[in-house]
Order: structure tokens, then C-alpha cells, then sequence
């Protein structure tokens, strides 16, 4: 297994991690925003939601435990691949000259990426704690919208409509950066990935945002 070890702390192993668990996460992304979707179905139909993944809960805490994972790898290369790129930044003019071939989104992907990580240790202390101690009250509508930690506070709202915001510049650069890494952005399937992106970066981000909007400011269905 040294041969792996060795790949993974390489420049290109790195690089290989972050795609991989960047994509899974994208997946997550799509699987969490549908089941949020369903708060549009009332306070009734998302607690039925709620309580009906509880009959897979052993299922549930695994899938928990494997995106810890999946979310450790990529921050912990995340940071890495910073620090290296800042070790890089050698020549003082070159870092100048950065603007002049990249975008906004990808000489923002450290800030971007801490500022998500923020937002996704309070969301977790938060919103999915209370989810957990108060799960037998089936009161998971209540907690998402109300004015304690939900979207009826303004300063909640505001929070999470800005992450999901930012969200969206993370993944303009991160989904098709993760399709670079393996070789597959310049090529027949270039175009097809640029199109695919849009969902990830624009869509899922919309989705989320509709929702804060809706119940944070304009008290949606209670």
C-alpha cells in the first residue's frame, strides 16, 4: 500500500482526491436539495418525509459517516493544495498577473471553500443537532422555519441565502476543474461538461435560495 500513500501525497494524487470527493459531494448536493424540495409540500408532507427516512436509520447514520469522510478528504486537500499553490507563488508578478487568466471563482476557492465550511459547522450545530434530540416531537418543519434557528429569523436567512450563493461561485470552478484533474474537460465531452456544470453551480444553488427565500421572506407555508 505505499505505492497509494505515496500517489495520494503527490501533486497529482492530491489533486485526484479533491476531484473524486468534490463529485461525490455534487451528488450529495442533488440528493439533499430534493429532499429539501419537499418543505414546499407543507409542514405535514416534509415531517412525513422526515420521519419515513427514520425506518432506514442504521442506512442513514452509514451514508452520515462515509460523507464525514468524503467531506474530511476534500478539505484536508483543500488546504493542502493552498498551501502549495501559495508556496508556488514564488515570483511576486506572477500572483499579480493572476486575473489576467483565471476567474473570479477559481483565485476565490480557498476563501469560498472556508467560508462553506463556516456555514456547514453551523448548519450541522444547529439545524441537524436539534434535528437529532428533538427527532421524536416530529417537529422538523418547525425547526427548518421557525424564527429560533430557521428561516423566519432574518439573520438566518440572510446567512444561508449568502452560503448558497457562495456555494455557487465554489462549484463554477470546482465542477469542471474536477473533470480537468481527470483529463476530460478538453476534449469531445468539453462542451457536454460546461452544460452539465450549470446545474451544479447555478441550479442546485437556485434551489436551495428558492427555499430560503420562500419561508425566510415571504412566509411561506406554515
Amino acid at each position: 500500500m505505499a505505492w497509494l500513500t505515496t500517489f495520494l501525497n503527490s501533486s497529482i494524487g492530491k489533486k485526484f482526491l479533491m476531484a473524486t470527493t468534490g463529485l461525490l459531494l455534487c451528488v450529495y448536493l442533488i440528493i439533499h436539495l430534493a429532499g429539501n424540495l419537499t418543505l414546499f409540500g407543507g409542514p405535514d408532507f416534509f415531517n412525513s418525509y422526515v420521519k419515513a427516512l427514520s425506518a432506514f436509520k442504521p442506512l442513514v447514520r452509514t451514508i452520515e459517516v462515509i460523507l464525514l469522510f468524503i467531506f474530511g478528504g476534500h478539505i484536508i486537500n483543500g488546504i493542502r493544495l493552498s498551501l502549495e499553490n501559495q508556496k508556488a507563488k514564488t515570483v511576486k508578478y506572477e500572483s499579480n498577473r493572476a486575473g489576467n487568466n483565471s476567474t473570479v471563482s477559481s483565485r476565490t476557492m480557498a476563501i469560498t471553500g472556508t467560508v462553506l465550511l463556516v456555514f456547514l459547522i453551523t448548519h450541522l450545530s444547529t439545524v441537524w443537532y436539534n434535528f437529532q434530540i428533538e427527532h421524536e416531537s416530529g417537529r422538523f418543519f418547525a425547526i427548518i422555519t421557525g424564527s429560533r434557528i430557521g428561516l423566519e429569523n432574518t439573520l438566518i436567512a440572510v446567512l444561508y441565502g449568502v452560503a448558497m450563493i457562495i456555494l455557487g461561485f465554489h462549484l463554477r470552478h470546482g465542477f469542471q476543474s474536477a473533470f480537468q484533474t481527470f483529463g476530460l474537460r478538453y476534449n469531445r465531452y468539453g462542451k457536454l461538461i460546461e452544460i452539465i456544470s450549470v446545474l451544479f453551480w447555478l441550479i442546485i444553488p437556485a434551489g436551495f435560495l428558492s427555499i430560503v427565500i420562500y419561508f425566510g421572506f415571504m412566509e411561506g407555508v406554515k
